[in-house]
């Protein structure tokens, strides 16, 4: 089933356009039908995922950045399809839980399809720009919509969060100038015998620790950005 996880990413990006064509007052239920097709695709993903099956399925393999040998790589193992599950199940408790207007419903879909196309990629550029998709309309929806002390709080989650980017982003850089892939496989494939030695190894470690822990957020560092605008 070629196809499926792109357009899995590529419905709600499609009813982000919908929204705009549409009179405001419609927006929810456009919102909820372009989260209703996505979750029809997640659905047929799981019918066709063989569970006896290891390792990565239904990829999908596309020609990108043939420079730095970067590909659209996608596919889903038992732990993604899970969460890819998850995603369309609690997003449209966002759009029921309170009538909002078409600029909230958009970034929503935004960030739908990002939450796709992070728990689906198979390599470090594409996963990490996939996850940055995401933090973009997060960042707005904070700003705007947000409760007291919005500007401040949004603005702390862009300093924050851009600070982790940043050192994951070295991290991934790291062991691509001392293996020459990006990709989850082939990676995990190198890492048998040792990926990575000595101080680099330990660079690369706490680069891509620091930006997952402030991203997910991992304890204490969830609490630091107050720590430090204090």
């Amino acid at each position: 089933m070629v196809g499926l996880i792109s357009t899995l990413i590529l419905i709600p990006l499609m009813g982000v356009l919908a929204l705009f064509t549409v009179p405001a007052r419609n927006a929810r239920p456009i919102a909820l039908l372009f989260n209703v097709l996505p979750a029809l695709d997640a659905l047929l993903l799981w019918h066709h995922f063989d569970i006896h099956a290891l390792g990565v399925q239904l990829i999908e393999r596309h020609a990108w950045i043939p420079a730095i040998g970067a590909e659209y790589l996608v596919g889903v193992d038992g732990l993604s399809l899970l969460l890819v599950l998850l995603t369309s199940l609690i997003i449209p408790f966002a759009f029921l839980a309170q009538r909002m207007d078409r600029g909230f419903c958009a970034l929503m879909l935004i960030i739908q399809s990002a939450l796709y196309g992070t728990f689906t990629a198979q390599n470090f550029v594409l996963w990490f720009l996939f996850y940055e998709m995401s933090l973009i309309p997060a960042f707005l929806l904070i700003k705007i919509w947000g409760g007291d002390n919005r500007d401040r709080a949004a603005t702390k989650f862009f300093l924050y969060t851009f600070l982790g980017s940043v050192a994951m982003l070295l991290g991934f850089l790291g062991i691509y100038l001392a293996r020459g892939s990006f990709d989850f496989a082939t990676l995990a494939s190198l890492g048998k015998n040792g990926l990575l030695t000595g101080k680099l190894a330990w660079l690369a470690f706490a680069g891509i620790f620091l930006g997952l822990a402030v991203k997910v957020p991992l304890f204490p560092f969830h609490s630091f950005a107050s720590a430090f605008s204090e």
